[in-house]
Protein backbone atom coordinates (compact mmCIF):
# COMPACT_ATOMS: atom_id res chain seq x y z
CA UNK A 1 0.00 0.00 0.00
CA UNK A 2 1.39 3.43 -0.96
CA UNK A 3 2.19 6.12 1.58
CA UNK A 4 -0.61 8.24 0.13
CA UNK A 5 -3.19 5.48 0.72
CA UNK A 6 -1.95 4.90 4.26
CA UNK A 7 -2.26 8.61 5.13
CA UNK A 8 -5.73 8.87 3.60
CA UNK A 9 -6.97 5.74 5.37
CA UNK A 10 -5.53 6.85 8.70
CA UNK A 11 -7.05 10.34 8.46
CA UNK A 12 -10.44 9.01 7.33
CA UNK A 13 -10.71 6.49 10.15
CA UNK A 14 -9.56 9.02 12.69
CA UNK A 15 -12.15 11.63 11.69
CA UNK A 16 -15.19 9.38 11.30
CA UNK A 17 -14.51 7.85 14.71
CA UNK A 18 -14.27 11.16 16.54
CA UNK A 19 -16.99 12.18 18.95
CA UNK A 20 -17.40 15.49 17.12
CA UNK A 21 -18.22 13.77 13.82
CA UNK A 22 -20.76 11.50 15.46
CA UNK A 23 -22.40 14.27 17.47
CA UNK A 24 -22.66 16.59 14.44
CA UNK A 25 -24.14 13.80 12.32
CA UNK A 26 -26.64 12.97 15.05
CA UNK A 27 -27.48 16.66 15.38
CA UNK A 28 -28.23 16.95 11.66
CA UNK A 29 -30.30 13.75 11.77
CA UNK A 30 -32.17 15.11 14.80
CA UNK A 31 -32.99 18.33 12.99
CA UNK A 32 -34.25 16.37 10.00
CA UNK A 33 -36.45 14.20 12.25
CA UNK A 34 -37.76 17.29 14.02
CA UNK A 35 -38.70 18.82 10.66
CA UNK A 36 -40.46 15.70 9.40
CA UNK A 37 -42.24 14.83 12.63
CA UNK A 38 -43.00 18.42 13.64
CA UNK A 39 -46.80 17.90 13.82
CA UNK A 40 -46.36 15.20 16.47
CA UNK A 41 -43.66 17.17 18.31
CA UNK A 42 -45.82 20.28 18.27
CA UNK A 43 -48.68 18.28 19.76
CA UNK A 44 -46.45 17.11 22.61
CA UNK A 45 -44.93 20.51 23.35
CA UNK A 46 -47.99 22.67 22.93
CA UNK A 47 -51.62 22.35 23.92
CA UNK A 48 -53.92 20.77 21.35
CA UNK A 49 -56.89 22.77 22.61
CA UNK A 50 -58.08 25.38 20.13
CA UNK A 51 -58.35 28.95 21.38
CA UNK A 52 -61.92 30.28 21.64
CA UNK A 53 -62.61 33.41 19.60
CA UNK A 54 -65.96 35.13 20.00
CA UNK A 55 -67.71 36.79 17.06
CA UNK A 56 -70.07 39.72 17.64
CA UNK A 57 -72.04 40.09 14.42
CA UNK A 58 -73.80 43.46 14.17
CA UNK A 59 -74.66 43.03 10.47
CA UNK A 60 -77.42 41.15 8.66
CA UNK A 61 -74.82 38.95 6.98
CA UNK A 62 -74.76 35.25 7.92
CA UNK A 63 -71.19 34.51 9.06
CA UNK A 64 -71.89 30.99 10.33
CA UNK A 65 -70.57 29.22 7.15
CA UNK A 66 -67.17 30.86 7.69
CA UNK A 67 -66.79 29.96 11.35
CA UNK A 68 -65.62 26.39 10.93
CA UNK A 69 -63.45 25.32 13.87
CA UNK A 70 -59.90 24.06 13.39
CA UNK A 71 -56.89 23.12 15.49
CA UNK A 72 -56.07 26.79 16.01
CA UNK A 73 -59.38 28.54 16.74
CA UNK A 74 -62.87 27.63 17.95
CA UNK A 75 -65.27 30.31 16.73
CA UNK A 76 -68.42 31.17 18.68
CA UNK A 77 -71.10 33.76 17.86
CA UNK A 78 -71.88 35.75 21.02
CA UNK A 79 -73.24 39.14 22.10
CA UNK A 80 -70.97 42.12 22.75
CA UNK A 81 -71.25 42.20 26.57
CA UNK A 82 -70.46 38.53 27.17
CA UNK A 83 -67.63 38.58 24.60
CA UNK A 84 -65.81 41.44 26.35
CA UNK A 85 -66.32 39.85 29.76
CA UNK A 86 -65.05 36.47 28.62
CA UNK A 87 -61.91 38.05 27.11
CA UNK A 88 -61.19 39.92 30.32
CA UNK A 89 -61.64 36.76 32.39
CA UNK A 90 -59.49 34.69 30.05
CA UNK A 91 -62.28 32.44 28.83
CA UNK A 92 -61.94 33.75 25.29
CA UNK A 93 -58.65 34.27 23.47
CA UNK A 94 -60.11 37.24 21.60
CA UNK A 95 -63.35 38.46 20.06
CA UNK A 96 -64.15 40.06 16.72
CA UNK A 97 -66.85 42.71 16.27
CA UNK A 98 -68.32 42.89 12.75
CA UNK A 99 -70.12 46.05 11.59
CA UNK A 100 -71.13 47.70 8.32
CA UNK A 101 -69.11 50.72 7.20
CA UNK A 102 -70.71 52.29 4.10
CA UNK A 103 -71.41 48.93 2.51
CA UNK A 104 -68.08 47.39 3.53
CA UNK A 105 -67.41 44.90 6.28
CA UNK A 106 -65.59 46.45 9.23
CA UNK A 107 -63.96 44.32 11.92
CA UNK A 108 -62.43 45.13 15.30
CA UNK A 109 -60.25 42.44 16.87
CA UNK A 110 -60.20 42.71 20.67
CA UNK A 111 -57.79 40.75 22.87
CA UNK A 112 -56.46 41.08 26.41
CA UNK A 113 -52.82 41.06 25.25
CA UNK A 114 -51.41 41.84 21.78
CA UNK A 115 -51.83 38.86 19.45
CA UNK A 116 -48.84 37.05 17.93
CA UNK A 117 -48.21 37.66 14.23
CA UNK A 118 -49.30 34.16 13.21
CA UNK A 119 -52.68 34.55 14.96
CA UNK A 120 -53.16 38.01 13.50
CA UNK A 121 -52.57 36.66 10.01
CA UNK A 122 -54.95 33.72 10.51
CA UNK A 123 -57.80 35.90 11.77
CA UNK A 124 -57.17 38.56 9.12
CA UNK A 125 -57.22 35.91 6.40
CA UNK A 126 -60.64 34.68 7.51
CA UNK A 127 -61.94 38.24 7.72
CA UNK A 128 -60.69 38.86 4.19
CA UNK A 129 -62.83 35.98 2.89
CA UNK A 130 -65.82 37.30 4.83
CA UNK A 131 -65.29 40.75 3.36
CA UNK A 132 -65.40 39.44 -0.21
CA UNK A 133 -68.61 37.52 0.40
CA UNK A 134 -70.11 40.48 2.25
CA UNK A 135 -69.41 42.82 -0.69
CA UNK A 136 -71.01 40.36 -3.13
CA UNK A 137 -74.02 40.00 -0.83
CA UNK A 138 -74.54 43.76 -0.97
CA UNK A 139 -74.66 43.51 -4.77
CA UNK A 140 -77.50 40.96 -4.63
CA UNK A 141 -75.54 38.38 -6.59
CA UNK A 142 -76.92 34.85 -6.81
CA UNK A 143 -75.05 31.94 -5.25
CA UNK A 144 -73.97 30.79 -8.74
CA UNK A 145 -72.60 34.24 -9.59
CA UNK A 146 -70.71 34.36 -6.31
CA UNK A 147 -69.21 30.94 -7.02
CA UNK A 148 -68.05 32.07 -10.47
CA UNK A 149 -66.33 35.14 -9.02
CA UNK A 150 -64.62 33.20 -6.26
CA UNK A 151 -63.38 30.41 -8.52
CA UNK A 152 -62.27 32.65 -11.40
CA UNK A 153 -58.57 32.11 -12.11
CA UNK A 154 -56.69 33.17 -15.22
CA UNK A 155 -55.22 30.57 -17.57
CA UNK A 156 -51.61 31.66 -18.02
CA UNK A 157 -49.06 30.38 -20.51
CA UNK A 158 -45.68 31.81 -21.47
CA UNK A 159 -44.69 32.84 -24.99
CA UNK A 160 -41.58 34.56 -26.33
CA UNK A 161 -41.07 36.22 -29.69
CA UNK A 162 -37.39 35.28 -29.85
CA UNK A 163 -37.37 32.13 -31.96
CA UNK A 164 -34.00 31.07 -30.55
CA UNK A 165 -35.31 31.13 -26.97
CA UNK A 166 -37.71 28.80 -25.23
CA UNK A 167 -40.99 29.99 -23.76
CA UNK A 168 -39.44 29.96 -20.29
CA UNK A 169 -40.23 28.22 -17.03
CA UNK A 170 -43.63 28.42 -15.37
CA UNK A 171 -44.17 30.13 -12.03
CA UNK A 172 -44.40 26.76 -10.31
CA UNK A 173 -41.11 25.59 -11.84
CA UNK A 174 -39.33 28.76 -10.73
CA UNK A 175 -40.73 28.51 -7.21
CA UNK A 176 -39.56 24.90 -7.04
CA UNK A 177 -36.14 26.02 -8.28
CA UNK A 178 -35.91 28.65 -5.53
CA UNK A 179 -36.82 26.12 -2.84
CA UNK A 180 -34.36 23.45 -4.01
CA UNK A 181 -31.60 26.01 -4.59
CA UNK A 182 -32.01 27.42 -1.10
CA UNK A 183 -31.65 23.92 0.37
CA UNK A 184 -28.51 23.26 -1.69
CA UNK A 185 -27.02 26.65 -0.77
CA UNK A 186 -27.62 25.96 2.90
CA UNK A 187 -25.93 22.55 2.60
CA UNK A 188 -22.91 24.10 0.86
CA UNK A 189 -22.60 26.78 3.55
CA UNK A 190 -22.76 24.25 6.41
CA UNK A 191 -20.36 21.74 4.83
CA UNK A 192 -17.84 24.37 3.72
CA UNK A 193 -17.76 25.98 7.18
CA UNK A 194 -17.41 22.58 8.87
CA UNK A 195 -14.77 20.97 6.69
CA UNK A 196 -12.77 24.13 6.00
CA UNK A 197 -12.29 24.34 9.76
CA UNK A 198 -11.52 20.60 9.98
CA UNK A 199 -8.73 20.52 7.41
CA UNK A 200 -7.20 23.80 8.60
CA UNK A 201 -7.01 22.71 12.22
CA UNK A 202 -5.81 19.23 11.20
CA UNK A 203 -2.77 20.61 9.35
CA UNK A 204 -2.19 23.31 11.97
CA UNK A 205 -2.25 20.83 14.86
CA UNK A 206 0.34 18.59 13.19
CA UNK A 207 2.52 21.57 12.43
CA UNK A 208 2.14 23.05 15.91
CA UNK A 209 3.10 19.78 17.61
CA UNK A 210 6.14 19.42 15.33
CA UNK A 211 4.84 15.98 14.29
CA UNK A 212 4.79 17.19 10.70
CA UNK A 213 8.57 17.66 10.70
CA UNK A 214 9.12 13.98 11.47
CA UNK A 215 6.40 12.87 9.04
CA UNK A 216 7.87 14.82 6.13
CA UNK A 217 11.17 13.00 6.55
CA UNK A 218 9.60 9.96 4.85
CA UNK A 219 6.67 11.58 3.01
CA UNK A 220 6.87 14.29 0.38
CA UNK A 221 4.97 17.54 1.15
CA UNK A 222 2.82 17.14 -1.98
CA UNK A 223 1.83 13.61 -0.89
CA UNK A 224 0.90 14.90 2.54
CA UNK A 225 -1.08 17.77 0.98
CA UNK A 226 -3.07 15.46 -1.32
CA UNK A 227 -3.76 12.96 1.47
CA UNK A 228 -5.29 15.68 3.63
CA UNK A 229 -7.53 16.85 0.78
CA UNK A 230 -8.72 13.38 -0.18
CA UNK A 231 -9.15 12.18 3.41
CA UNK A 232 -11.25 15.12 4.56
CA UNK A 233 -13.22 15.11 1.28
CA UNK A 234 -14.11 11.44 1.86
CA UNK A 235 -15.24 12.29 5.39
CA UNK A 236 -17.50 15.02 3.95
CA UNK A 237 -18.97 12.59 1.41
CA UNK A 238 -19.56 10.04 4.17
CA UNK A 239 -21.49 12.48 6.31
CA UNK A 240 -23.39 13.75 3.27
CA UNK A 241 -24.40 10.18 2.36
CA UNK A 242 -25.55 9.36 5.90
CA UNK A 243 -27.63 12.51 6.27
CA UNK A 244 -29.35 12.44 2.89
CA UNK A 245 -29.74 8.68 2.95
CA UNK A 246 -31.59 9.00 6.26
CA UNK A 247 -33.66 11.87 4.86
CA UNK A 248 -34.75 9.81 1.85
CA UNK A 249 -35.66 6.83 4.04
CA UNK A 250 -37.71 8.99 6.42
CA UNK A 251 -39.56 10.68 3.58
CA UNK A 252 -40.19 7.38 1.83
CA UNK A 253 -41.39 5.26 4.75
CA UNK A 254 -43.17 7.71 7.08
CA UNK A 255 -46.75 8.96 6.79
CA UNK A 256 -47.43 6.29 4.18
CA UNK A 257 -45.05 7.95 1.72
CA UNK A 258 -47.15 11.13 1.62
CA UNK A 259 -44.18 13.46 2.13
CA UNK A 260 -42.14 11.49 -0.40
CA UNK A 261 -44.86 12.08 -2.99
CA UNK A 262 -44.72 15.81 -2.30
CA UNK A 263 -40.94 15.80 -2.78
CA UNK A 264 -41.09 13.80 -6.01
CA UNK A 265 -43.78 16.09 -7.39
CA UNK A 266 -41.50 19.03 -6.61
CA UNK A 267 -38.44 17.43 -8.18
CA UNK A 268 -40.29 16.36 -11.31
CA UNK A 269 -40.45 20.00 -12.34
CA UNK A 270 -36.63 20.11 -12.34
CA UNK A 271 -34.51 18.78 -15.20
CA UNK A 272 -31.80 16.13 -14.98
CA UNK A 273 -29.28 18.73 -16.11
CA UNK A 274 -30.16 20.89 -13.13
CA UNK A 275 -29.30 18.13 -10.67
CA UNK A 276 -26.03 17.40 -12.46
CA UNK A 277 -25.10 21.07 -12.11
CA UNK A 278 -26.13 21.03 -8.45
CA UNK A 279 -23.90 18.02 -7.70
CA UNK A 280 -21.02 19.56 -9.62
CA UNK A 281 -21.27 22.94 -7.87
CA UNK A 282 -21.76 21.29 -4.48
CA UNK A 283 -18.68 19.08 -4.47
CA UNK A 284 -16.61 21.49 -6.57
CA UNK A 285 -17.15 24.28 -4.06
CA UNK A 286 -16.38 22.05 -1.09
CA UNK A 287 -13.16 20.80 -2.74
CA UNK A 288 -12.04 24.35 -3.57
CA UNK A 289 -12.44 25.49 0.03
CA UNK A 290 -10.65 22.37 1.30
CA UNK A 291 -7.65 23.34 -0.83
CA UNK A 292 -7.69 26.78 0.76
CA UNK A 293 -8.09 25.23 4.21
CA UNK A 294 -5.01 23.04 3.79
CA UNK A 295 -3.03 26.06 2.65
CA UNK A 296 -4.24 28.14 5.59
CA UNK A 297 -3.30 25.38 8.02
CA UNK A 298 0.25 25.31 6.67
CA UNK A 299 0.65 29.04 7.27
CA UNK A 300 -0.02 29.06 11.01
CA UNK A 301 2.47 28.03 13.68
CA UNK A 302 -0.11 26.67 16.13
CA UNK A 303 -3.72 25.56 16.04
CA UNK A 304 -4.89 28.61 18.02
CA UNK A 305 -4.13 30.79 14.99
CA UNK A 306 -6.32 28.75 12.63
CA UNK A 307 -9.43 30.86 13.18
CA UNK A 308 -7.58 34.00 12.15
CA UNK A 309 -6.39 32.73 8.78
CA UNK A 310 -9.76 31.08 7.97
CA UNK A 311 -11.69 34.33 8.37
CA UNK A 312 -11.39 35.55 4.72
CA UNK A 313 -12.72 32.24 3.36
CA UNK A 314 -15.53 32.12 5.90
CA UNK A 315 -16.49 35.68 5.00
CA UNK A 316 -16.73 34.70 1.32
CA UNK A 317 -19.08 31.82 2.13
CA UNK A 318 -21.17 34.11 4.33
CA UNK A 319 -21.41 36.71 1.56
CA UNK A 320 -22.48 34.05 -0.94
CA UNK A 321 -25.10 32.74 1.48
CA UNK A 322 -26.66 36.16 2.04
CA UNK A 323 -26.61 36.95 -1.67
CA UNK A 324 -28.45 33.69 -2.28
CA UNK A 325 -31.05 34.61 0.36
CA UNK A 326 -31.54 38.02 -1.27
CA UNK A 327 -32.27 36.23 -4.54
CA UNK A 328 -35.21 34.31 -3.09
CA UNK A 329 -37.37 37.40 -3.57
CA UNK A 330 -36.02 38.26 -7.02
CA UNK A 331 -33.42 35.91 -8.56
CA UNK A 332 -33.05 38.09 -11.68
CA UNK A 333 -31.14 40.98 -10.08
CA UNK A 334 -27.72 42.13 -11.24
CA UNK A 335 -26.26 41.22 -7.84
CA UNK A 336 -27.29 37.59 -8.32
CA UNK A 337 -25.90 37.52 -11.85
CA UNK A 338 -22.50 38.91 -10.81
CA UNK A 339 -22.02 36.58 -7.83
CA UNK A 340 -23.13 33.56 -9.88
CA UNK A 341 -19.85 33.84 -11.82
CA UNK A 342 -17.52 34.38 -8.85
CA UNK A 343 -16.10 30.90 -8.07
CA UNK A 344 -16.16 31.41 -4.29
CA UNK A 345 -19.91 32.13 -4.32
CA UNK A 346 -21.17 30.55 -7.56
CA UNK A 347 -21.87 27.21 -5.86
CA UNK A 348 -24.62 28.83 -3.78
CA UNK A 349 -25.89 31.39 -6.29
CA UNK A 350 -25.74 29.80 -9.75
CA UNK A 351 -28.06 26.84 -8.88
CA UNK A 352 -30.71 29.43 -8.01
CA UNK A 353 -30.33 31.11 -11.40
CA UNK A 354 -30.50 27.74 -13.17
CA UNK A 355 -33.64 26.65 -11.35
CA UNK A 356 -35.50 29.93 -10.86
CA UNK A 357 -34.70 32.03 -13.95
CA UNK A 358 -34.86 31.65 -17.71
CA UNK A 359 -31.09 31.49 -18.01
CA UNK A 360 -29.20 30.86 -21.22
CA UNK A 361 -27.72 27.35 -21.35
CA UNK A 362 -24.17 28.68 -21.87
CA UNK A 363 -24.08 30.73 -18.65
CA UNK A 364 -24.06 27.78 -16.18
CA UNK A 365 -21.32 26.16 -18.27
CA UNK A 366 -19.19 29.30 -18.06
CA UNK A 367 -19.73 29.54 -14.31
CA UNK A 368 -18.88 25.87 -13.75
CA UNK A 369 -15.78 26.09 -15.95
CA UNK A 370 -14.64 29.11 -13.92
CA UNK A 371 -15.17 27.12 -10.71
CA UNK A 372 -13.19 24.13 -12.03
CA UNK A 373 -10.42 26.34 -13.41
CA UNK A 374 -10.15 28.28 -10.16
CA UNK A 375 -10.04 25.04 -8.17
CA UNK A 376 -7.23 23.66 -10.35
CA UNK A 377 -5.32 26.95 -10.19
CA UNK A 378 -5.68 27.13 -6.42
CA UNK A 379 -4.54 23.52 -6.18
CA UNK A 380 -1.36 24.21 -8.13
CA UNK A 381 -0.63 27.44 -6.25
CA UNK A 382 -1.43 25.90 -2.88
CA UNK A 383 0.68 22.81 -3.59
CA UNK A 384 3.67 24.96 -4.49
CA UNK A 385 3.14 27.25 -1.53
CA UNK A 386 2.48 24.31 0.81
CA UNK A 387 5.97 22.96 0.17
CA UNK A 388 7.41 26.27 1.33
CA UNK A 389 5.11 27.12 4.21
CA UNK A 390 4.50 23.78 5.91
CA UNK A 391 7.84 23.91 7.77
CA UNK A 392 8.00 27.68 8.15
CA UNK A 393 7.07 29.22 11.48
CA UNK A 394 6.13 32.88 11.84
CA UNK A 395 3.90 35.25 13.78
CA UNK A 396 1.61 38.07 12.77
CA UNK A 397 -1.39 38.29 10.46
CA UNK A 398 -2.10 36.37 7.26
CA UNK A 399 -0.23 38.81 5.01
CA UNK A 400 2.77 38.85 7.34
CA UNK A 401 2.89 35.03 7.34
CA UNK A 402 2.88 34.94 3.53
CA UNK A 403 5.70 37.51 3.41
CA UNK A 404 7.71 35.50 5.91
CA UNK A 405 7.34 32.32 3.83
CA UNK A 406 8.66 34.04 0.70
CA UNK A 407 11.45 35.69 2.65
CA UNK A 408 12.64 32.45 4.22
CA UNK A 409 12.29 30.18 1.18
CA UNK A 410 13.64 32.43 -1.58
Amino acid sequence: MSKFSVLVKQLYKQKVRTLTFRLMTLLYLGLICAFIFWPEIKGLLFSDDAEIVGVVNETNFDVAPFLQGNDQFDWQVVDADSAKKNVEEGEYYAHVTLTDDQGKLSAIITSFDPLPLNDQQSISGLLGQMSQMYAMAQMDLTAEQQEVLLSAEPIISMQTLNEQASDGKSTEEKQAGIFVSYAIGFVIYIFVATYLSMITTEVASEKGSRALEMLLVSVKPETHFRSKLVGVFLVAITQFTIIFGALILLLRFTYGGEKWTLVTDLLESMSIGYFLYVIGFLFGTILMYLILGALFGSLVSKVEEAGQVMMPALMMTLIGFYVMISGMGNPDTLLIKVFSYIPFTSGMVMPMRIGATDINSIEPIISFVLLVATTLLLYLISLTFYKRSVLTYSSGGLIQKIKTVFKVTT
